[in-house]
């Protein structure tokens, strides 16, 4: 393991790197899978890694940074608005125009005439977050019945999958205690398209299991984990992922695993209050 500092200037070496690409490539397309290779960074965790280091999505900080760099460009120089439309990646003028209306509450000939105006700052997302410090743990490896699904992970029936699941625990007679629901998301939405994302719901049993059509049976590896207890709603997870990015894993000797995340759901939403809601969030460390 390295040290603290060492470990933090490790990210923010990689961070520099992608941060400099994005700027000698703003008069052209950016890709995200470009970013996610020069970076180093596990395919797993790019995005989540670039999110806490930026504060934002690294989408949205390609187009603020398009924006803004637009705005100086406005304010301090005679150039005319089309070619800084095609010196920042639009298009063309008009979509300048309307992006920057929209962030900014202008169009770039209104603020051009009128520049003793400040434009509005941006929020990075924040939130207070019910998040115990974690405890790193050697877990063994772990039996589950698992069902894939793939697409958008706001689109996806994971209801629909767990019940799924619990009608083949019923079927083959694999009741025990200590089944636990456990969410695989492989894929980060920023790099791969939205129809390609993969996402396992798993039950955790103590039995062995046949797949059944698609139901799968598989072994989830062990190794050492950081493990967070996160108490609130789901729709806080990216805040989550963002603080254990970000002031944890940047503080710590850890270092993450080429392995996916894994989410342990303790709660049932249906019968635990949104703000209640308990779920474990397992990083691969070593």
């Amino acid at each position: 393991m390295k040290g603290k500092h060492t470990n933090k200037t490790f990210y923010k070496e990689k961070l520099n790197v992608i941060i400099e690409y994005i700027n000698l490539h703003l008069d052209s397309k950016i890709d995200i899978k470009t970013l996610a290779e020069i970076s180093c960074f596990s395919p797993y965790h790019f995005h989540r890694i670039s999110r806490a280091l930026l504060g934002e999505p690294i989408g949205a900080y390609i187009s603020r940074t398009r924006l803004e760099t637009a705005a100086k460009m406005i304010r301090y120089s005679s150039t005319d608005i089309e070619t800084i439309a095609y010196s920042v990646g639009f298009e063309t003028p008009s979509s300048l125009s309307k992006a920057f209306k929209i962030h900014f509450g202008m169009s770039p000939s209104a603020y051009r005439k009128n520049k003793s105006i400040s434009i509005k700052k941006i929020n990075i997302m924040n939130a207070k977050l019910n998040i115990k410090k974690p405890k790193i743990q050697d877990i063994e490896d772990k039996k589950c019945l698992y069902l894939r699904m793939q697409g958008a992970y706001q689109t996806l029936d994971y209801s629909g999958a767990w019940k799924k699941l619990w009608e083949q625990v019923k079927a083959q007679k694999l009741f025990t205690k200590g089944i636990q629901h456990f969410g695989l998301p492989h894929d980060d939405p920023k790099v791969t398209n939205e129809n390609k994302i993969r996402y396992d719901a798993c039950l955790i049993i103590h039995k062995d299991a046949k797949p059944v059509g698609d139901i799968g049976v598989k072994t989830l590896k062990g190794g050492k984990f950081a493990v967070f207890l996160y108490q609130g709603s789901y729709s806080y997870f990216a805040n989550v992922y963002n603080y254990i990015f970000n002031e944890w894993l940047l503080s710590t000797n850890y270092q993450l695993r080429d392995e996916p995340v894994r989410e342990r759901y303790i709660s049932h939403p249906d019968r635990v209050a949104e703000e209640k809601l308990k779920t474990e969030f397992y990083i691969p460390v070593k």
